[in-house]
């Protein structure tokens, strides 16, 4: 890969040990992918930020960064935490809530800012066609796919380093012949919800894997509904873009979703008996936008949650700041409305939630195995509706 003079004094170490490690990592994956270049790069967004998945061995890795001075040199934003605020207050051991707050620490020192949030598109959104480093999977494929900027799914570490050195290589998806559609998948299957996208992507990342799907027929209800069949599809499959609207004009690959296969596919999702009562219902993964807490808040109307199961909607702190009078009447429900983390990267298993329902394909689809949970798979109205007093 071509590296400029400046670039090659960095490598060498001619700025500082942590810019050096750091242009090493871009170099040894622009390397891997055939990259013939390092291209600036408007803002990263870094995941690995949760300490239940993040674990011990990288945070002496990250106090190195800090030791040798490493800032981030564009707009740098993190993944939900492991840790949300008050709720979880002396839940967890005393070293959970040390190692998260050290990590934080350490972020923020490399000037990283702390928005703990998975949509980060919610509190800036990027410019059409920015090149970006965003390691989150829902939002590099959302990113991709509705918001037309130019990402690829970065790891933690080199959406760290894009951060601080302002670059990444550009191959894959910042290059325009890489982002085609390569199946044309044909919906004859009605969609009728939220949690119909997020099944949708489930389906089609198992089956295609890999690629870039078009979809026929896709008539979204909202963004909101494109942003769950992003994290779905990004769930099952290596896939980080795709296309709906304007037909592509290269004959391509077809694929045809029967209502049969949709519905079979919600079914799974859901582990639990069919007498099974959740202990949680969980909504915002990816973290809710400002129309989801708008809808909870109409949907829930002022009623009652059940004393047996407990509610959490998720979001970030810019949302629940916008949405002041939805976010004040949904918590004189019942309900807890939390940042900075999500029931997928935190230990539910530890708050005593074994089955937890949700509308999120994603949710349903890691829970089993990350929150060693039951899970109930349902529309959001559904979801609500159990939450709520009999």
């Amino acid at each position: 890969m071509y590296l400029t003079r400046e670039e090659e004094r960095i490598l060498d170490g001619e700025r500082g040990w942590a810019e050096q490690i750091c242009m090493q990592i871009l170099a040894k994956l622009g390397d891997l992918f055939g990259a013939n270049q390092l291209i600036p790069i408007a803002s990263a967004h870094i995941s690995g930020v949760s300490y239940k998945t993040l674990g011990d061995a990288p945070i002496e890795f990250l106090k190195a960064l800090t030791e040798n001075n490493a800032k981030a040199k564009v707009n740098a934003t993190l993944n939900p935490s492991s840790i949300g605020q008050m709720l979880f207050q002396n839940k967890f051991p005393k070293k959970f809530h040390a190692r998260q707050k050290t990590i934080l620490e350490l972020f923020q020192k490399m000037h990283v800012k702390p928005v703990l949030t998975c949509t980060p598109y919610y509190i800036e959104k990027p410019a059409l066609n920015a090149h970006l480093a965003w390691a989150e999977s829902s939002a590099a494929i959302y990113a991709n796919s509705v918001l037309k900027a130019w990402t690829n799914r970065e790891g933690s570490p080199s959406a760290l380093a894009a951060a601080i050195i302002g670059k990444t290589p550009d191959y894959g998806f910042h290059q325009a012949e890489n982002r085609k559609a390569t199946t044309l998948v044909k919906i004859e299957a009605k969609l009728r919800s939220e949690a119909d996208y997020g099944a949708l992507g489930i389906l089609v990342g198992k089956k295609l894997q890999s690629g870039i799907p078009f979809f026929q027929g896709l008539k979204p209800l909202e963004n909101d509904c494109l942003k769950q069949l992003g994290a779905a599809l990004a769930s099952t499959g290596n896939i980080n873009m795709f296309h709906y609207g304007q037909m592509p004009k290269e004959e391509i690959e077809k694929m045809v979703i029967t209502q049969k296969e949709l519905e079979q596919t919600a079914k799974n999702l859901s582990t639990a008996g069919s007498e099974t009562k959740p202990d949680l219902v969980f909504i915002g993964c990816p973290h809710c936008s400002l129309n989801e807490i708008k809808q909870i808040a109409q949907i829930l109307n002022g009623q009652t949650i059940n004393d047996s199961i407990r509610l959490w909607i998720c979001t970030s702190r810019h949302i629940k700041q916008r949405a002041a009078p939805y976010i004040e009447a949904i918590q004189k429900t019942g309900a807890s409305i939390i940042t900075d983390t999500c029931a997928v990267v935190t230990w539910t298993h530890i708050l005593g939630i074994n089955t937890i329902m949700t509308n999120s394909a994603k949710t349903a689809y890691y829970a089993p195995t990350l929150n060693k949970a039951q899970t109930i798979f349902a529309p959001l109205e559904e979801c609500l509706k159990t939450a709520l007093q009999p």
